[in-house]
């Protein structure tokens, strides 16, 4: 039975940019390890900036980070023994895949966090390889990263954290602008990795996204707070809550002279009974 400890907690998280962008505030949430979580807002509610805290890309201004039990501060990240227990537990896969890449070729892209970890050359290489199949990249092995497509560059920019086997997998809009066969790859991915007992926080305004992962559901409002958690089918169907956080919309087309309005979104519900995964 999995261990249903905490594995990442945000106490009273606050954050803004140059102190005048309010961006998070008083941000209480607590993830389980081995969770699948969504957290969904709109833009500029401050899923990047959340998903950043969480990865100690930077840090809280007011309010604490918690990882396993153990407060994470900026001072402690400068010991180098913490340092890396920290970087190759939790892994951080960028809206912009090519903020990750800067390496020659795809091969070296995976390989060089492996590399940085310790690994010898050939068991980093077996890695490597195993992680591209996983990816079904491995036809890109010799590619430049910057002659890559867009879904290219995502398979790769997951591969390369992939390949140093992070506890946490913390993924910031991961649908954006793909292709409907690299969603379809991508979903199916992170099914897989959540049933491997990967813990996994998806920042996404994708509703359709969220109601094929199924996942616990944080939703943050255009005041930068959670305003609620919760399972999918009551947090998606909450269609009041769902306008207040600017996730639907009221939506106006004509019939001749008359004019109607009604609630408009991206997404529909799917049936989930029968496929082996259950709301508890």
């Amino acid at each position: 039975m999995r261990d249903m400890k905490n594995i990442i907690r945000l106490e009273e998280v606050s954050f803004s940019y140059y102190n005048i962008m309010p961006a998070l505030s008083d941000i209480n949430l607590s993830i389980t390890e081995g969770e699948l979580l969504a957290v969904i807002g709109s833009n500029g509610s401050g899923k990047s900036t959340l998903l950043q805290i969480m990865s100690a890309l930077i840090y809280p201004q007011r309010g604490s980070l918690y990882f396993r039990g153990e407060q994470v501060t900026e001072k402690k990240l400068e010991d180098k023994t913490y340092q890396k227990m920290f970087r190759t537990s939790v892994g951080y896969i960028f809206q912009n895949s090519e903020v990750q890449l800067f390496c020659p070729t795809v091969f070296d892209e995976l390989l060089f966090g492996p590399l940085q970890l310790g690994f010898n050359k050939n068991e980093a290489a077996a890695r490597v390889t195993e992680i591209m199949d996983i990816m079904n990249i491995a036809s890109l092995r010799d590619r430049p990263t910057h002659m890559l497509s867009g879904g290219e560059k995502k398979r790769v920019a997951i591969g390369s954290v992939l390949a140093m086997n992070p506890d946490v997998l913390l993924l910031d809009e991961p649908a954006s602008g793909l292709d409907p066969k690299t969603v379809s790859f991508l979903t199916d991915l992170i099914f897989s990795l959540s049933e491997s007992g990967k813990t996994i926080v998806i920042a996404t305004h994708d509703l359709e996204l969220v109601d094929h992962l199924q996942p616990r559901v944080a939703v943050l409002s255009e005041e930068h707070r959670i305003v609620r958690t919760g399972r999918v089918a009551e947090i998606l169907k909450d269609e009041e809550l769902l306008v207040k956080v600017n996730l639907i919309h009221k939506h106006k087309h004509r019939h001749g002279k008359r004019v109607h309005s009604h609630l408009h979104s991206h997404f529909w519900f799917h049936d989930h009974k029968g496929h082996g995964r259950e709301d508890t």
